[in-house]
């Protein structure tokens, strides 16, 4: 378990590799969750997609050995600092409340749809 001031003893490096991980990840996979274990908010961002039929990758920070420094990566590239930070096809979509936004807007799925994640959705209608 790593410790809750571990993020603010990482360098400039480290931060920057973290970075160039995240972005890898996210230019190669239609479907990013940057999540933690424990979150809440998270698995119910993972059940709706799941629910939609969507295939995405979670990357749970709390259980990478450099999360800390990815979430930090993250809260720079992003501005977003909280789990999930979702990913679809390559953009930042925002955390739970931004995916249920979108899911009840009916936005949701055709992002999907575009990314690749979901192959038809006509059994969605």
């Amino acid at each position: 378990m790593g410790s809750m001031f571990s993020s603010s003893s990482s360098s400039k490096e480290e931060i920057n590799m973290a970075l160039a991980k995240a972005k890898d990840i996210v230019s190669s996979t239609p479907v990013v969750v940057f999540s933690k274990t424990w979150c809440g908010f998270c698995k119910s961002v993972e059940q709706l997609l799941s629910q939609l039929g969507a295939s995405y990758k979670v990357i749970e920070l709390d259980e990478e050995s450099d999360g800390d420094d990815i979430q930090a990566a993250l809260a720079q590239w992003t501005g977003q600092r909280t789990v999930p930070n979702v990913f679809i096809g390559g953009k930042h979509v925002g955390g739970c409340d931004d995916v249920t936004k979108k899911h009840r807007e009916g936005k949701l799925v055709p992002l999907l749809t575009e990314a690749g994640a979901i192959a038809n959705n006509s059994a969605l209608l």
